[in-house]
């Protein structure tokens, strides 16, 4: 018997379970099962999980069709249910709200991030448009690219 398939399966066991837009295998626990949703991590999972009272343990696919209504629910209300440090965009430029975004919502607003810091022209954004590192780290070793790749030294003569 493989390891995949070690647990014992109800009849009613969903191999794929769709939760915000995104298809999760129905094997994995449920802490785990809902970090692969994007813009949800791990601590999000588990604080998720204990609101609602679902054993971590359990496999996702075993849920009933309530228990999965009651997580969606949760994750798309999650900024008015979890505390605002908790929350991946808060104090949002155009809203000021403090706001969760998830899947291509939370794509979507990065890339604009990125595209205002390019257009105005700002320290972070000009380092964006040359492809080179924006947080302050070195860039004399590591992050090179192109042909000069390494040190080279000079044959003697």
């Amino acid at each position: 018997m493989s390891e995949s398939m070690s647990f014992i399966q109800k009849p009613d066991f969903k191999y794929v379970v769709r939760i915000a837009n995104t298809d999760i295998d129905g094997t994995l626990n449920v802490a785990q099962a809902l970090t692969k949703i994007r813009g949800i991590g791990w601590s999000t999972s588990l604080s998720i999980c204990k609101m609602l009272g679902i054993d971590l343990r359990r496999r996702i696919g075993e849920l009933s069709n309530a228990e999965l209504k009651r997580i969606e629910d949760t994750i798309q209300n999650l900024s008015s249910k979890c505390p605002p440090w908790m929350l991946n965009r808060r104090k949002d430029p155009r809203t000021g709200k403090n706001l969760h975004l998830l899947g291509s919502d939370l794509v979507l607003a990065v890339r604009s991030d990125v595209d205002l810091l390019k257009k105005i022209k700002c320290w972070r954004g000009i380092r964006h448009m040359l492809g080179l590192k924006v947080r302050g780290q070195k860039t004399r070793t590591t992050g090179r690219t192109g042909i000069t790749i390494g040190v080279s030294k000079k044959p003697k003569k």
